[in-house]
């Protein structure tokens, strides 16, 4: 007999559409009556749910959508979306620090570039401020190696001090990640981070991939 699959969904305070769980923010409202974001949906507490879009949470907060949804006054939300923003960032750090951890990425120019040679990366990491440089030759590679047909996955979000700090390595400009539930949780956090911080934009003539050097490709199977 065939298993019936079924996802949680919760309704959205702003747009009313019921979506999966894992597309929305949950927020619960604290003892002094501010409103917290509960990214990994644990704290006690009635929760309201934001699809997971920061132009959607910065609406609810300047519409003021949560006293509505707890059913209370609540302090004001300025800024809430930009808190969302940093915790998403933080949480993907704290991802990275356990693909080192589980002994999934590899540092440094030269071994990224001899990993991409053994088809074994599944994904690469540039520092935001990295130079375009390594970063062309390292395509290039990846070009060679995988051929044009097959993109890896690419973040470029984060400065070489955020990532040589989540790492515990010094000067961390290139990184190159290993198979694993490690690194796909990375991915997945980066993909989330990339899809909260996207806008919307009404036209829809742009192609999916138009994005900006600041985010991540969207992770592929």
């Amino acid at each position: 007999m065939p298993q019936k699959s079924e996802q949680t969904t919760r309704q959205c305070l702003v747009t009313r559409e019921s979506l999966p769980k894992d597309q929305m923010i949950r927020f619960v409202l604290a003892p002094d009556l501010s409103v917290v974001p509960d990214l990994k949906m644990r704290l006690p507490g009635r929760g309201v749910w934001v699809t997971a879009r920061q132009d959607l949470v910065k609406q609810a907060a300047d519409k003021g959508l949560f006293a509505r949804g707890f059913k209370q006054k609540v302090q004001k939300c300025d800024g809430l979306d930009q808190l969302v923003t940093g915790l998403m960032e933080k949480g993907c750090l704290s991802a990275l620090s356990m693909t080192r951890k589980a002994g999934q990425i590899i540092t440094g120019f030269a071994k990224v570039e001899t990993c991409i040679a053994q088809r074994g990366a599944i994904g690469l990491i540039h520092a935001a401020d990295a130079a375009e440089d390594g970063q062309k030759k390292l395509a290039q590679a990846v070009r060679r190696h995988y051929g044009s047909d097959c993109e890896l996955p690419v973040v470029r979000r984060f400065s070489a001090e955020a990532l040589s700090t989540a790492l515990g390595y010094g000067n961390v400009v290139h990184a190159a990640l290993l198979a694993g539930s490690a690194s796909g949780s990375f991915i997945k956090q980066v993909a989330m981070l990339d899809a909260y911080s996207q806008p919307i934009e009404p036209d829809s003539s742009s192609g999916p991939d138009d994005r900006s050097a600041g985010q991540a490709s969207t992770w592929g199977q």
